[in-house]
């Protein structure tokens, strides 16, 4: 196993494959990134399309419609199981157009958006997002990857924790 953890990848919407063959490599890549820090541990990421992103929301956060990712953290388990990443592909490339941005590079910025989710981090508050958005930062340029916050200096916390899930 990988020292830095196990990722599973299930790509559910077609849409994903069609628009980034290689989709799944660059999911693992950025988790295998967002888990740098830390030993072991598995993540399971799924790849799917508005519909089921909307029916997680509703059902897990009682908000309405689809969001461009949702991190599910596990409980404690013998497996070292952190949790589950589910990324809605219409909400994730209308994002990467509206915002000018390479949709493989938004797709590897919000899978360790939602990692780090998982491994603790959030952005609940001012510090908490600071702190949260100079990781990702940190980690997409490992991947060569630019600031994803460059274009989109928004100070509200609330709109910022609707923009990230």
């Amino acid at each position: 196993m990988n020292p830095r953890g196990r990722i599973e990848v299930e790509i559910e919407a077609e849409a994903w494959s069609a628009a980034l063959p290689d989709a799944e490599s660059l999911v693992r890549q950025a988790a295998h990134a967002a888990l740098s820090d830390r030993r072991g541990g598995a993540v399971a990421i799924l790849l799917t399309d508005d519909e089921v992103v909307g029916d997680l929301n509703a059902r897990f956060r009682g908000a309405e419609g689809p969001t461009n990712v949702l991190a599910f953290p596990a409980g404690p388990n013998p497996e070292d199981a952190l949790g589950d990443v589910a990324l809605a592909f219409g909400v994730c490339e209308r994002e990467a157009l509206d915002q000018g941005k390479a949709l493989a590079d938004h797709l590897r910025h919000l899978v360790i958006h939602g990692v780090l989710h998982l491994l603790g981090y959030d952005h609940q508050d001012d510090a908490q997002a600071t702190a949260m958005e100079s990781r990702e930062r940190e980690l997409l340029a490992g991947l060569g990857v630019g600031d994803p916050y460059a274009q989109e200096r928004v100070p509200d916390v609330a709109k910022r924790a609707v923009r990230h899930g």
